[in-house]
């Protein structure tokens, strides 16, 4: 019943073909089974995913009310872009509460910003310097949700000079209505 070319070995080579035969067989289950665990391994994470995405949109449609009116209140109240005038507007409205504040303005420059279906903008860069409290005070007078000013790129460091002045590169948008249709 044994086959020809198996019966011509010595016992020695059968020993190596049985032991060859194994390592094979056992190589073969191990990339299925790494295999099968790598794709189980995805398939919870994929899962974990779809779970994570199926409570935010539970938490959004529990609240759909509320962003329903912040969505009206926006379209009500966010302004409309007359013209790139409006980056030098909202300098200046940067530079009065920077003022206000005792906040140092450096190296103001403005921009045309972007456009996107939600919105369009108007940018100002600016550099600051002041203490930490101005600083945070100057920061939330700027940032307030009827004003559509938003920053946009903050960078802060310790002034080398002075330990207790804060320096600050910031990139502050002003979000205009979006162009009409």
């Amino acid at each position: 019943m044994t086959p020809a070319w198996y019966q011509r070995m010595s016992q020695r080579e059968r020993t190596l073909a049985w032991i060859v035969a194994g390592a094979i067989v056992l190589l073969i289950n191990l990339l299925i089974w790494s295999k099968l665990f790598s794709l189980l391994g995805e398939t919870k994470a994929e899962l974990a995913i779809h779970r994570a995405t199926r409570t935010e949109q539970e938490v959004f449609i529990k609240d759909r009310d509320l962003w329903e009116r912040r969505d009206k209140w926006i379209k009500q109240h966010q302004p409309i872009l007359k013209s790139a005038v409006e980056a030098s507007s909202l300098l200046d409205q940067i530079k009065q509460v920077a003022g206000k504040h005792n906040v140092l303005i450096e190296n103001p420059a403005i921009g045309a910003g972007e456009t996107t279906p939600d919105h369009q903008s108007v940018f100002a860069t600016i550099e600051t310097k002041s203490p930490w409290p101005p600083l945070i005070h100057f920061l939330f007078d700027v940032q307030q949700p009827e004003s559509f000013v938003v920053f946009e790129s903050v960078q802060l460091q310790i002034d080398n000079a002075d330990p207790t002045m804060m320096r600050g590169k910031f990139k502050v948008a002003k979000w205009f209505a979006p162009p009409a249709k």
